[in-house]
């Protein structure tokens, strides 16, 4: 880190927040949950994820207790270690697209993953800070929610939101 990112009391130019969690499975295997459209829909996008995270791709996701399709642009997928989405911003965001990049970094000899999830672009706004705030709350839900899924087979969103 550099003195900069040391000051706290040095002005931000945007909002971004990070969420981890540790799943005790493989990076391959915790990545495929992310990346397969037919495992994130058993437990995040619960109204349907249609196209595979693939670097170039745009896929759709749905998400029954948030009705309302959505386009999202995969702007990179490194199997097993990385993936960087966008999808549209509103007002309250420093860029057209925010962006979100999930890491899957190996533990304990590969047999566990720490999994990291950034999301960047808000405005240093109360409309920006009510949107990142509210987006760390939905990927802290993901995680855990990925979590019960992979480990345990249990949808923990059914029922969450609504």
């Amino acid at each position: 880190m550099n003195d900069e990112q040391n000051d706290k009391s040095a002005q931000l130019e945007e909002l971004s927040f990070t969420v981890t969690g540790y799943i005790s499975k493989t990076p391959h295997e915790t990545y495929e949950a992310v990346a397969d459209p037919e495992q994130l829909s058993k437990y995040f996008t619960t109204g349907g994820a249609r196209g595979r995270l693939e670097t170039g791709a745009e896929v759709s996701w749905d998400f029954a207790d948030f009705p309302g399709r959505f386009p999202v642009d995969v702007i990179e997928a490194v199997p097993d270690e990385r993936i960087v989405i966008a999808w549209e911003g509103n007002g309250h965001t420093t860029a057209p697209k925010t962006e979100t990049t999930f890491e899957f970094t190996p533990v304990d000899d590969g047999t566990r993953t720490l999994v990291t999830i950034t999301e960047k672009a808000w405005k240093t706004t109360v409309g920006g800070a009510e949107g990142a705030f509210g987006n760390s709350m939905g990927w802290t839900g993901m995680l855990a929610a990925l979590k019960a899924w992979v480990e345990y087979g249990i949808n923990l969103r059914e029922g969450f939101y609504k």
